[in-house]
């Protein structure tokens, strides 16, 4: 019997039990579609979180003050004063891996124009922080070198910061806002950037010379922070190697020797290739999280097949005995009842698979989740329905091909 009439028997017991078989594929059906969604969901959560962290500069690298102990209590790292002027300048001048470098000194609190106020924070930095986080001047200019050395009281506003202020949608180039008490003069706004993955506002902020924010609002002479890129971003290891050995050298810190332990650093150097790395690993992990429990359905789905056609060999024990009566091979009966099998779990997987591209669309367009739907989905999904269709139909298409002709023809 040749593999044509095979399929042709398989359509016609399929299409003569249209609810059984529907019934059958469903698990199948849920199953492609829960995993092909879950995939879907998770692919496009990591593409989304890897493009805002490009957004915030891929090759940057943040250096921070270490936390330390004082009378057995450990310090909030803010607090501590290891990050000098000195070293700022020594890794501009020093390192070869980083092209840009920026100073970063941070304070909190309420900006007042008129009879309108909002709660922010003033980032005292110089214009290489512009590249450094991918940031962009929409309107106006960025203040230079000249307004860092006057200690200049100048400001570049964030959009959120600007929508608050200026509700009426004038123009704050030129404006003069107040930061608690101390004015500043806006000769610029910030394209705007809007949330991160990570729920944050990256518009409610506001630049200014972080001279002018270490001396007139800090009254302080040591930074908060150092913020540099790469030249690219696979020299990112080399740039913190340099930049860690430069901070040592500065701070005296002792390297290990036979007979000492080396000191620990007091600085910590974070890169975004490092959090990149971190997030990405974080989302594969609840990719393969959810694509596991939807493929429970699979499980569910191949069994449920298995149990059909355990059915369909009891009901068409008489059927099989007569084929075999007239010649029909066990390897004939075989192929009949495994075709079967895979005809549903294709099938099955089909209809799954619109249901699952579908569903996915729907969840972006109504819940705005980020989606990202892969070729290679959809190849495993059919792949996974061919092996279930196999795995499952097996056994019951193996036991109706040792059927004795005779007994079977005997069977009520």
């Amino acid at each position: 019997m040749n593999y044509a009439n095979l399929f042709k028997i398989a359509i016609r017991a399929i299409a003569a039990n249209k609810t059984r078989s529907f019934l059958t594929a469903l698990g199948i059906i849920i199953g492609i579609g829960s995993v092909i969604t879950m995939l879907a969901v998770g692919q496009g959560t990591k593409e989304s979180i890897q493009a805002n962290i490009a957004e915030m500069g891929s090759n940057m690298i943040m250096i921070q003050p270490g936390a330390d102990r004082r009378g057995g209590v450990r310090q909030d790292a803010s607090s501590m004063e290891t990050l000098k002027m000195t070293d700022y300048e020594n890794i501009r001048d020093e390192c070869k891996y980083i092209k840009g470098i920026s100073p970063v000194v941070t304070s909190s609190g309420q900006f007042i124009y008129g009879n309108e106020n909002t709660p922010s924070s003033i980032y005292g930095v110089n214009p290489d922080y512009l590249d450094i986080r991918q940031l962009s001047i929409a309107d106006g200019e960025m203040f230079g070198e000249n307004a860092i050395k006057a200690s200049a009281k100048v400001c570049i506003l964030g959009q959120t910061v600007v929508d608050n202020l200026f509700p009426d949608g004038s123009d704050p180039v030129g404006k003069v806002v107040r930061f608690n008490s101390i004015p500043f003069r806006v000769i610029g706004v910030l394209k705007k950037k809007g949330y991160n993955s990570m729920g944050m506002d990256q518009d409610d902020l506001v630049l200014a010379p972080y001279t002018s924010v270490m001396k007139r609002i800090l009254a302080q002479t040591y930074l908060g922070g150092i913020q540099c890129s790469a030249i690219t971003e696979g020299v990112t290891d080399k740039a913190t190697e340099e930049i860690s050995a430069i901070l040592r050298r500065n701070h005296k810190l002792k390297d290990a020797t036979e007979n000492s332990e080396a000191d620990a650093d007091d600085f910590n150097i974070r890169s975004q290739e490092e959090l990149s790395s971190m997030m990405t690993s974080t989302t594969d992990m609840l990719t393969i999280l959810l694509g596991c429990v939807a493929g429970i359905s699979l499980i569910v789905g191949g069994i449920g097949i298995m149990n059909i056609m355990y059915v369909s060999v009891t009901e068409r024990t008489r059927e099989i005995g007569l084929r075999m009566s007239v010649g029909a091979r066990g390897i004939d009966i075989l192929n009949q009842f495994l075709i079967e099998a895979i005809l549903l779990s294709v099938t099955g997987g089909v209809i799954g698979v619109i249901i699952g591209i579908g569903a996915s669309y729907s969840i972006n367009k109504f819940a705005h989740w980020p989606i990202s739907i892969e070729l290679w989905t959809i190849v495993m999904s059919f792949a996974v329905c061919t092996f279930t269709g196999v795995f499952f139909g097996w056994y019951p298409a193996k036991k109706a091909a040792r059927l004795d002709p005779i007994e079977a023809l005997r069977y009520e």
